[in-house]
């Protein structure tokens, strides 16, 4: 009895595998901060959470750039904290427009 070779049909679907462990590893340790302070959630539905979330991101960027290199509260790198935010602005866009 021959061994034939299997077949996986991927072409053209996400290679997940290639985002860097480590923003993977920043943005969870971001969120479990972040859910330890306040609550597991909470973001998605703190009100005006667009704007608040871009004004959080700059100033992790501006702090990040004056050569501050973690956050003083979470002693997380802002850099993990931009990500965040910026992820929170990718689920709210995409999420607002599915509701429309």
């Amino acid at each position: 009895m021959g061994t034939e070779a299997g077949v996986k049909l991927d072409q053209g679907k996400l290679q997940l595998s290639l985002i860097p462990h480590e923003a993977i590893i920043g943005l969870g340790e971001v969120l479990t901060f972040g859910a330890e302070k306040y609550t597991p959630h909470g973001w998605k539905t703190v009100p005006d959470a667009k704007k608040r979330y871009e004004d959080a991101m700059l100033r992790h960027y501006y702090s990040h750039k004056a050569g501050e290199e973690n956050d003083s509260e979470s002693g997380l790198s802002h850099l993990k904290h931009m990500l965040t935010n910026m992820v929170f602005l990718i689920y709210l866009e995409e999420n607002e427009e599915r509701n429309d």
